[in-house]
């Protein structure tokens, strides 16, 4: 009897222990990178292999630019396919999408890199109105998809990426449709999770001020890159950092 009553006691004592234990952080080991406008997710590649080298799974939305609505679903398609607890990165207009894919449940965290950080009902015309523009070389197709100016799409977007490299960008850029451009974010993921934000003070495709203050109101944790706006193609090793750190930050 005796030997029962101390082995029900021992019972006892480990599930009583195990209920108030702290829960063990599950490690966030997924990103999930969104591109913005004008370029698409091959540019990312250089940073993917920083993080895969790390022992990060690297996922890269490709989305249709049609609709933000169509880009978050093309996002929340592709969170639907990580294994537990994902970092969703998202660039320039891809801060947009991030904002409202970011609500899914497996979402840990948000990077914005070079981009736009919005609060609910806010569009991306409606942010860049804000601050001086910081070029003028957006232009409208017949049909309303927006483009910067290939011949000045080196200054504006990759002025510190090799010529030859920045002037296929340039034609080869992904057009965004200005419905995407001035459709709201309704639930903002960043009023209930951490994020960070990468500020490229070089940039010329969306006003440095304008990215700062966007960081500020969203408490995101802040670093400074001396880059254009494809600070992924000029500083991988910088961004990569950055998302690392988030990662571990991340980690639940």
């Amino acid at each position: 009897m005796l030997n029962k009553a101390i082995a029900a006691a021992t019972a006892a004592v480990a599930l009583l222990s195990a209920a108030v234990a702290p829960a063990r952080a599950e490690p966030v080991k997924n990103v999930v990178i969104v591109h913005g406008a004008f370029a698409d997710g091959s540019g990312w590649q250089r940073v993917a292999d920083i993080l895969g080298k790390d022992g990060y799974t690297v996922s890269v939305v490709q989305e249709p630019l049609t609709s933000l609505a169509d880009d978050v679903a093309a996002t929340k398609r592709v969170l639907d396919q990580q294994q537990g607890p994902t970092l969703l990165v998202g660039h320039s207009y891809g801060g947009m999408v991030i904002t409202e894919a970011g609500n899914a449940p497996n979402v840990a965290g948000l990077v914005y890199i070079a981009a736009f950080i919005p609060d609910q009902g806010e569009n991306a015309v409606g942010l860049l109105s804000q601050v001086p523009a910081a070029n003028k070389d957006m232009r409208a197709t017949k049909d309303d998809f927006l483009y910067l100016d290939p011949a000045a799409f080196p200054a504006d977007f990759a002025a510190d990426v090799p010529v030859a490299q920045a002037s296929f960008m340039a034609h080869s850029q992904p057009m965004l449709a200005k419905a995407a451009a001035g459709a709201p974010v309704t639930t903002a993921a960043w009023h209930q999770k951490k994020s960070w934000a990468l500020i490229a003070t070089r940039d010329h495709n969306i006003n440095p001020d304008l990215e700062r203050n966007m960081a500020k109101r969203a408490g995101s944790e802040t670093i400074a890159i001396p880059a254009s706006h494809a600070v992924y193609l000029s500083k991988p090793t910088e961004v990569a950092r950055l998302i690392e750190r988030a990662a571990k930050a991340s980690s639940r």
